[in-house]
This record gives structure tokens, C-alpha cells and sequence, in this order.
């Protein structure tokens, strides 16, 4: 694709439909007290509900990100928002266990067609400055994740679940500035194929390998690896964190629900430092450090107060979140012209490592414990010393 000029604008309007459908995604975790409650469910239920959403938020990625790398669909933005759409509503009045599963799937359907195209539009829109323009594009979406659990405590908590149907109105928001989107991506399209020898010329330059094959395939697993210990951990804290708080301090829904909104609000300011650190310093060492520096406070975490609690996942969110837009952006500049594939495979890992690892860990918590599941998760950052084998790539 030919470069264009960084357009702020789009990276912008990215951010803004990341954070309406990462907002409504995350109701669907953030809400998970409330449906164990009024259904009756054991925490391993609640691990199945989580392995459902996030393997069909994970399975369709990198089949519709290499889908749309060979042929790019402009209007699937606002066709993954109806999906979304339809999830909220049907969880709303989900009546029993299998209800919420098909909700869950078809909310998870949504984020699957939104990421891969979406992060996409935002390496093209980014002129050159990958990782500015990814963090852009996710710091809009952890910002949304951060709103779901502060929203569903001030709106559903207090009224009952069946109020979530409301937050369908951020749905139509968003699909408007899809819209607006989609045709600013088809008329880029338009002019990409209207110029046969820009088009020839461009894409051989942007498919010029870094290195070798096997280097390439090494460097990925590494990226793999760091992904899995960060998405497992990560797990611990969105799907648990507030039964944990729940259960070892004994404060309120609400309150957990607060304490929730304040880690992934940090979650989403690391994500903002991330990408521009990044292209200033290099990925690698900001891969490392935001991995591999997490463990000092994930091993502190539980044994801890309710105060150094909430201060230590604050930090941890601010350290661990900086990694994905680095890893995202090494790995589409190691694999050039396939940005639609590695976003996909990578959100995809990342969504379906964390459905597993919730699995898992409901039922460690069901026989455990929900305090042992944090013991054991505290060690996944150590992982992070691996990043040390990552090559420094050059610029082309």
C-alpha cells in the first residue's frame, strides 16, 4: 500500500469506535458477578462463559485478517459493531447458562471482524509512525475496557443486569463513525487500484523480507511466548480480580467494580507510552522491560493490604500494558504486508490465551481457592527474561 501522510483524523475516530467496542466488550466481564448471582453459577461456569467469548473473539482473527490483506472490506467495521450489537442485547435477557454462552459468542464474533481490519486501517493511516499510530488506536480501546466495569457499576449494578441493553445506543454511535471511516479506507482502495505501477512498485518494496526465514519464524515465537505470559497474567486480573477482592477483603460489588475501572485505566495510559517509546527507543526494549518488570509487583501483589493492592495492580497495569502496541508493531515490521494477518493473530492469541487461561483458573479457583490463583499467576511475567533474544530490527 502506498504511504500516506499520518491522518490524525482517522487515528483518532480508530480510537474512539476501539474504545465504544472495547466499552461494550468488557460489560461482558465487567457484569459477571451479577450473572453468577442471579443464575446461580460456580466460577468454573464463569471460566466456561469467559473460554467461549474469548476463543470466538480469537479463532476468526487471523482467518479474517489474512481474508482482508488480499481482499480489504472497507464496510467491515460497522458489520462487526452488529454483531457486537447483538451479543449486549441477547446477554441482557439471557434467561440461563446456554443463553449467556451464545450471547458471549456472538459479542466475541464482533471483536473478531473489528481488530484485524481496524488495526490495519491504522498502520495505513499512520504515515510511517507505526507505533504513535497504534497506541493511538489501542489506547482508545483499553480506555473503553477500563469504562465497562466504572459503567456497569454506576448503571447496572444498582438497576439489574437487563439494563446493559441500553448501552446498545453506543453501538449505533459508533457504527456512525465507522461509517465515516469505511469510506474514507474505500477511497484510499480506489486509488491504491487505479494506479497499476504505484500499486506494482509499492507492494513488492513493502514485501522486502528483514532476514531470513528461520530467523523470521524464531523471532516470532519469542513474540508468542511473551504474548502468552502476558495475556495469562492479564487474565488473573480482568476475569478475577474482582471475586478476588470480593472474597479476601469483603467489599462491596460496586466497590470491586471501582478498584477494576482504576487498574485498567492504567492499563490504557501504559498503552499510550508504549507505541511512542517505541519508535524512539526501540521495540525490544520496551517488549522487555514492560514484561519482565511487571514480575517484582505481580509476586508482591498478594500478600498485600486492600491499599497496596489497588497501588500495585495500578503500577502493574501501567507497566505490563505497554507492551502490545511494541509487539504488535515489531511483528508487522517483521512480516511487512501483512498487517491484517499479524493483527489478527496477535489479538487473536491474545484473546483466545486469556478465554484459556480463565478457563484454567476457574477451576483452580473452584478447588483452591480464588487467593491461589494469584500465587501461581504472579510467576507468568518472569517469562519476559526470553525478550533478550530479540534481534534489533533495522529500518528498511
Amino acid at each position: 500500500m502506498e504511504r500516506q501522510k499520518t491522518t490524525f483524523s482517522i487515528l483518532i475516530l480508530l480510537g474512539i469506535t476501539h474504545m465504544f467496542n472495547d466499552t461494550l466488550q468488557n460489560m461482558v466481564q465487567a457484569v459477571y458477578p451479577m450473572i453468577k448471582d442471579s443464575l446461580a453459577l460456580n466460577f468454573s461456569q464463569i471460566g466456561i462463559i469467559t473460554l467461549v467469548y474469548q476463543m470466538s473473539s480469537s479463532i476468526f482473527q487471523p482467518i479474517i485478517g489474512a481474508y482482508t490483506d488480499r481482499k480489504p472490506q472497507p464496510y467491515s467495521l460497522p458489520i462487526g459493531m452488529l454483531f457486537t450489537m447483538s451479543g449486549i442485547l441477547a446477554l441482557a435477557f439471557a434467561s440461563d447458562f446456554v443463553h449467556v454462552l451464545i450471547a458471549v459468542f456472538v459479542a466475541g464474533v464482533g471483536s473478531s471482524v473489528f481488530h484485524p481490519e481496524a488495526s490495519r486501517l491504522a498502520h495505513i493511516a499512520s504515515g510511517g509512525k507505526h507505533g504513535l499510530a497504534q497506541s493511538i488506536f489501542q489506547v482508545g480501546g483499553n480506555f473503553g475496557g477500563s469504562l465497562g466495569p466504572l459503567l456497569a457499576a454506576l448503571f447496572i449494578a444498582p438497576y439489574g443486569r437487563q439494563n446493559i441493553g441500553w448501552f446498545a445506543i453506543f453501538a449505533l454511535i459508533c457504527i456512525m463513525f465507522m461509517l465515516y471511516i469505511s469510506r474514507w479506507y474505500k477511497g484510499i482502495l480506489l486509488r491504491f487500484n487505479m494506479n497499476p505501477e504505484t500499486k506494482h512498485t509499492n507492494t513488492a518494496q513493502s514485501l522486502q523480507p528483514l532476514g531470513s526465514q528461520r530467523k523470521t519464524i524464531f523471532t516470532l515465537g519469542i513474540l508468542l511466548v511473551l504474548i502468552f505470559s502476558k495475556y495469562v497474567y492479564m487474565a488473573s486480573l480482568t476475569s478475577y480480580y474482582t471475586f478476588y477482592l470480593i472474597e479476601k477483603f469483603g467489599i462491596t460489588i460496586k466497590q470491586s467494580q471501582l478498584y477494576l475501572f482504576a487498574f485498567l485505566f492504567a492499563v490504557a495510559l501504559g498503552t499510550f507510552f508504549g507505541g511512542p517509546i517505541g519508535d524512539r527507543f526501540g521495540r525490544k526494549y520496551v517488549i522487555w522491560f514492560s514484561i519482565l518488570g511487571t514480575a517484582p509487583f505481580a509476586l508482591l501483589m498478594p500478600h498485600v493490604g486492600l491499599a497496596g493492592t489497588c497501588m500495585l495492580s495500578i503500577v502493574i497495569g501501567l507497566i505490563l500494558s505497554s507492551a502490545f502496541s511494541a509487539i504488535l508493531v515489531y511483528a508487522q515490521e517483521l512480516v511487512p504486508g501483512k498487517e491484517g494477518l499479524i493483527g489478527g493473530l496477535f489479538f487473536g492469541l491474545a484473546f483466545g490465551i486469556a478465554g484459556i487461561a480463565s478457563a484454567i483458573f476457574g477451576k483452580i479457583a473452584d478447588t483452591h481457592g480464588i487467593e491461589y490463583v494469584y500465587h501461581i499467576a504472579a510467576f507468568m511475567p518472569l517469562l519476559g527474561l526470553i525478550a533478550g533474544f530479540l534481534p534489533n530490527l533495522k529500518r528498511r
